[in-house]
């Protein structure tokens, strides 16, 4: 009956027309949530970034990421915005976390060789992500490690 009302866009019998308006609006509301969690906008381009070697220098041990650094700092505006899924899928897992008093997360990746490494840099560089309590980024900064 119900791919019969949906060809057909009549009042089903079995359901009556009151139930089947019901059905139609539910129907409509599933396919529009479905749609707006589908659509995803892509990651940003950032150009002059290796992101696999990014991610395959954890902690920065190997010191790859300082390679990167200046195009971070100059292109930083573009992780703005970006859902916490969407910059590990970028940056790859953050090398520590944090919450913070107001209900956000802070993200460090470790630009120079950070305390676990065999070698530390005593000038030690991470680059932070600061997350608001909804989980999208909203401010970007490289800052030293205190």
């Amino acid at each position: 009956c119900f791919m019969r009302w949906v060809s057909s866009m009549q009042p089903c019998p079995s359901f009556g027309y009151r139930n089947s308006r019901i059905m139609s609006r539910s129907l409509l509301f599933s396919l529009l949530i479905v749609s707006c969690f589908s659509c995803s906008r892509p990651l940003p381009e950032i150009a002059g970034v290796d992101f696999k070697a990014w991610k395959d220098d954890r902690n920065g041990c190997r010191s790859e990421r300082t390679h990167f650094i200046d195009t971070l700092r100059n292109q930083k505006d573009k992780l703005k915005g970006l859902s916490e899924r969407d910059l590990v899928k970028l940056l790859g897992s953050p090398d520590r976390n944090d919450l913070s008093e107001h209900h956000g997360k802070h993200y460090y990746y470790f630009v120079t060789p950070a305390k676990d490494c065999a070698v530390v840099d005593s000038t030690g560089l991470q680059l932070v992500v600061r997350f608001n309590a909804t989980g999208v980024s909203k401010e970007v900064a490289i800052e030293y490690i205190h």
